[in-house]
């Protein structure tokens, strides 16, 4: 097997931040400024929480879209426009559906004005390499999805990128096709078929992230930004099963699950993958993010909590098949109302949480309804902006104007309908959809 080793540096991040600027003026920052080194010879999973900038990140590693400050050094050189050095898979193949396998494969090859028969012969080759053989006439629609995929990773390896990047290449596939193709692509790296020096992957997936990469950067959200990263030595091919693998998505789940916890650079060795965090002094508070959660969701996971002896994060996303980006978010509502903590991966109910389990519909949403007055700032906001109306009325344009101070426009209207689902719930206050005016019911309710 060929182990391969980091040596010269292709890319680096100084001080790289992304914002994007309302008309109004007022700019939402995307990404706070990053610093980051991707080097040959490694492969470097970007894995974070939707809304971290994982995406955003990469295109503008690949000259996609350009940095709003610092500088994106290609080879140690500034990058003007695209990287001739970088070639992408996409999550959704991207393929054109008029084409053959074979002219889809040669599209990047003609875009660099390769001869027609120097790019068949190269698209011929990755074809033969990535197990399409015999299909270089069929059409897209005549492939399975996992074919489709191949015929992805084909054209972006026929121009021979020194960096790979795939954004979330897995996601589309079911779960068989997802683990076939990824150990193919293992392969082709360990066994150097592959032409690329590096590979940097954008996964939600924190089980794909240790099972393929050297390093793993973990990225923050509101604004996304850099929290740990993390060096694997786990020799391929890596075992779910091994304790020193389950250690290590322990860990990350730990780093994911604790948005208040900065962490240092960590080294998972082979023999010990028992990395530890380090606390760092808290970021400035930042407006809050409500995940867009139903209480029926964070209802369901305190009931599955409740008669089980398994509280561990990692364990409860394997058995109900769930992703971080599916099990995170209710988790983090669930934290926001105070009804469960974590302690060192483990889920574990508090006194309100366990109250809330007991309780009937209305005792429910009377617990909710102290929760998140008690927690939450916008539905603090909203429920004192009602009882001072004289008629107890707001427009949702008022709330919306005020997170978008703070968030993007979409974001800020996922905020809002995030505060009316919980505020409806608890009966705080209603919501009237064809005048976008949340208002009280009667007095009563908002003493």
């Amino acid at each position: 097997m060929v182990v391969k080793t980091a040596t010269e540096c292709l890319i680096t991040l100084e001080g790289v931040s992304k914002a994007y600027q309302h008309p109004n003026g007022q700019k939402i920052s995307i990404l706070e400024p990053i610093n980051l080194e991707l080097r040959a010879g490694e492969i470097v999973a970007l894995l974070g929480p939707s809304g971290s900038g994982k995406s955003t990140l990469m295109r503008m590693i690949a000259g996609l879209i350009p940095p709003t400050a610092g500088q994106v050094l290609y080879r140690n050189r500034p990058l003007v426009g695209l990287n001739p050095g970088v070639a992408i898979v996409f999550q959704n193949f991207a393929l054109y559906p008029w084409l053959t396998v074979l002219e889809n494969v040669e599209l990047g090859l003609k875009a660099k004005g390769e001869l027609p028969e120097t790019r068949r012969q190269k698209a011929l080759r990755m074809i033969d390499i990535i197990g399409l053989d015999g299909f270089e006439n069929a059409y897209p629609k005549e492939l399975s999805g996992g074919m489709r995929q191949r015929v992805g990773f084909a054209r972006a390896l026929a121009v021979e990128p020194e960096l790979l990047c795939m954004d979330e290449p897995f996601s589309a596939l079911d779960v068989l096709t997802a683990e076939n193709l990824r150990f193919e692509l293992l392969d082709l790296w360990l066994e150097k078929k592959i032409p690329t020096k590096a590979v940097l992957i954008v996964t939600h997936g924190i089980e794909e992230a240790v099972i393929l990469a050297d390093r793993v950067v973990v990225l923050g959200r509101n604004p996304g930004r850099i929290r740990a990263e993390l060096t694997v030595t786990l020799p391929h091919y890596r075992d779910r099963k091994t304790a020193e693998f389950q250690a290590l998505v322990d860990q990350v789940y730990k780093i994911l699950t604790n948005p208040e916890l900065s962490c240092e650079t960590v080294t998972v060795p082979a023999e010990s993958a028992a990395a530890v965090s380090q606390p760092q002094p808290p970021q400035s508070a930042k407006y809050q993010s409500l995940p867009q959660v139903r209480t029926g969701a964070i209802a369901g996971l305190l009931e599955l909590l409740e008669d089980r002896k398994e509280k561990d994060l990692y364990r409860l996303g394997q058995e109900l098949m769930l992703e971080v980006d599916d099990i995170l978010p209710i988790v983090e509502a669930a934290k926001l109302m105070e009804f469960l903590v974590i302690q060192e991966g483990d889920l574990l109910l508090t006194p309100v949480g366990i109250q809330f389990i007991a309780g009937g519909i209305d005792q429910r949403k009377q617990i909710v309804r102290t929760q998140i007055l008690s927690n939450i700032r916008l539905v603090q906001q909203i429920s004192r902006m009602l009882q001072a109306k004289r008629n107890h009325r707001i427009s949702e344009e008022l709330i919306l104007d005020i997170l978008e101070a703070h968030f993007s426009p979409k974001e800020a209207m996922r905020q809002l309908k995030t505060a009316i689902d919980w505020g409806r719930y608890a009966e705080l206050y209603s919501y009237d959809e064809p005048g976008g005016e949340i208002f009280l019911e009667s007095e009563d309710k908002a003493e």
